[in-house]
């Protein structure tokens, strides 16, 4: 879906696939606009169940994630590669090592992204983890 712009404004366009799961609130999964890609943050959702995966066990979860949000990369044409920017929710700031080593599975190839890593109090569906993103487009 696409966007018209004023004059001079970046088009922006609309990325849904269902191969990630659907949002659960008013946004998309992510949105392309000026070359660059917003990805929504993905929580561990399974596509096509839409139920949460791991019940609490945050490599699990973290793996899910990691799915999803490379299902919406891959639906905009991009590739883990092309992120230059993540942002990492965790409820408990204890399981860093365990989803870093996931999030270096495929993020730590060549120039890893820049990175935040945040604690959160609670995220939505009750999920131990959430990940965003910023992709440049190809």
């Amino acid at each position: 879906m696409s966007a018209s712009s004023p004059s001079g404004a970046p088009q922006l366009e609309a990325v849904i696939t269902s191969d990630a799961p659907a949002p659960v609130g008013p946004y998309n999964q992510a949105v392309k606009a000026g070359g660059v890609l917003y990805c929504s943050g993905q929580i561990a959702l399974d596509p096509a169940t839409g139920a949460m995966v791991g019940d609490g066990d945050v490599e699990a979860e973290t793996r899910q994630v990691l799915a999803n949000l490379q299902a919406v990369l891959a639906a905009a044409g991009c590739t883990p590669q092309q992120v230059v920017r993540t942002t990492v929710f965790l409820v408990d700031l204890g399981d860093f090592a365990r989803v870093n080593a996931l999030y270096a599975e495929v993020f730590g190839a060549g120039i890893s992204p820049a990175r935040a890593c945040v604690q959160v109090a609670a995220l939505p569906k009750d999920a131990r983890v959430e990940i965003d993103c910023i992709a440049v487009l190809a």
